[in-house]
């Protein structure tokens, strides 16, 4: 927990649990929007092979996660952890030149 606490740069055993706690409710909420969401864009398991409709779905999973990662973490009084991780991991993506 120490080694953790010191990469992450956070003081209290507190902010690691709120931290846990947003991960976990961001990753099932982002997975349960991303069924209406694919819906209504006309791409259910009726219609389209699962070989396209399971990847669409997990691609957009991934930009629903990253806005309600800032939101919860937001909500749970930890924006600054959330924005700098949020930020880090955008710049190893590619998307600096849209952060600064």
């Amino acid at each position: 927990m120490k080694k953790l606490k010191e990469r992450w740069g956070i003081s209290s055993n507190w902010q690691v649990v709120v931290i846990f706690i947003v991960f976990g409710i961001t990753g099932s909420t982002s997975a349960k929007i991303a069924g209406p969401i694919v819906e209504f864009l006309g791409i259910t398991q009726e219609n389209t092979s699962g070989w396209i409709y399971w990847p669409v779905r997990i691609l957009l999973i991934f930009p629903v996660y990253q806005v309600l990662l800032i939101i919860f973490g937001w909500i749970f009084g930890q924006f600054q952890f959330f924005w700098a991780f949020e930020k880090k991991m955008l710049r190893r993506l590619g998307f600096a030149k849209f952060l600064d």
